[in-house]
């Protein structure tokens, strides 16, 4: 991993940069920001970086042995610590027990850690993972050993906020006062929940929000994509690099969704009742959690066609699919319906999510936008 692959947070990688090259990497370092900033990636550059025998032009070389061992996901004096759950068997377990699942992990996602796509690589999306006392354990006879192949052991831990109360005690000491040899780096979504005494032992390292441009030109770099279509993702992610993967993941849904919105539109206009029946039942069949998403995705394209009779393409997240139906349809959502069918979709969301009928708030929702459509 090299300082040039993080997506964004240029300074923060030129502020670690400077401290390994000034040889002043703290023991004890906390990379934290909003989910879906990337900052796992950055703490694994910063750990090849150090190791590396051979940098140069603020990076890693890539090519020397200790290089390829990070590559890899074998260096002898780089440790990973990670949320995970317990097995079915009675006895403890610890991260070492998952590592084959962290190499996938990381494999599948280089540069963006999921949360989402961890539990589904564990096969428990229902579960909720922790760092146990076991691991903790394993932390301290591991940190304990002398540096073997490097001048300094690494421990990357991912998520100490999901560290249980007494597996952070029994690393107080450790970090407060560590072997010369020792540097943790810890990576964060939710600074405020690590246990006091942890977050109080270390240096903070804050990372912000990429610019919705750095997110689309990392889509066109590495999916391909055209500008429109990247900026059509990275805008409405708002700075979350994970949610623009997801939403890329999701894209032969969000070309089903951009359907049944106009078709939608288009009964409503007709004010076919009956096609619009048919309509809300083919939408309730989505389930809960797919319904809502359609909701969701439904009052941003209001949202979008509000916008798009300003004639400010700046302003506007539509893919080419969206904006070609929104060249003829925008007009018809304006400053007298603009509010309300946007607060249509959201009550109906709300509704849905609260477990009401599925189709009975669809077709109330459909019969309320063909009044709202013509107003």
């Amino acid at each position: 991993m090299k300082f040039s692959d993080i997506i964004g947070n240029e300074q923060a990688a030129s502020h670690l940069r400077r401290l390994i090259d000034d040889d002043r990497l703290p023991h004890a370092l906390l990379l934290h920001g909003p989910a879906g900033v990337p900052k796992l990636a950055l703490a694994r550059a910063a750990a090849q970086y150090l190791h590396c025998t051979n940098r140069h032009d603020g990076e890693p070389c890539g090519q020397c042995p200790t290089c390829r061992q990070h590559e890899s996901m074998n260096q002898t004096d780089t440790y990973y610590s990670f949320p995970y759950v317990k097995g079915e068997s009675s006895s403890p377990r610890c991260c070492d027990d998952y590592m084959e699942e962290w190499r996938q992990f990381l494999h599948d996602k280089p540069l963006v850690e999921d949360y989402q796509y961890w539990l589904r690589v564990l096969k428990n999306e229902n579960a909720q993972p922790s760092i146990m006392t076991r691991e903790s354990e394993s932390i301290v006879r591991k940190m304990s050993l002398k540096a073997y192949t490097t001048r300094y052991k690494v421990l990357i831990m991912w998520l100490p906020e999901k560290m249980l109360d007494e597996a952070a005690n029994k690393l107080l000491k450790l970090i407060e006062e560590p072997y010369d040899d020792c540097k943790f780096i810890l990576v964060s979504d939710n600074s405020s929940e690590i246990l006091p005494t942890i977050f109080s032992r270390t240096q903070r390292l804050e990372l912000k929000r990429p610019s919705a441009q750095v997110i689309a030109d990392y889509l066109m770099r590495t999916y391909g994509l055209n500008a429109q279509d990247a900026m059509a993702i990275a805008g409405p992610a708002d700075g979350n690099v994970t949610l623009a993967e997801q939403t890329l993941d999701s894209d032969s849904e969000n070309k089903e969704f951009h359907q049944r919105f106009v078709e939608l539109m288009r009964l409503a206009y007709m004010r076919d009742l009956t096609k619009l029946k048919t309509w809300s039942e083919r939408i309730a069949d989505y389930k809960r959690e797919k319904s809502r998403r359609f909701l969701n995705y439904a009052a941003r394209q209001v949202r979008e066609n509000f916008i798009y009779n300003l004639h400010q393409p700046a302003l506007n997240y539509l893919t080419r699919e969206e904006e070609a139906f929104s060249t003829r349809f925008a007009p018809y959502i304006n400053t007298a319906n603009v509010e309300r069918m946007f607060a249509e979709f959201n009550r109906a969301e709300t509704d849905i999510a609260g477990n009401v009928n599925a189709r009975i708030v669809l077709f109330d929702l459909a019969v309320r936008i063909t009044i709202l459509i013509k107003v």
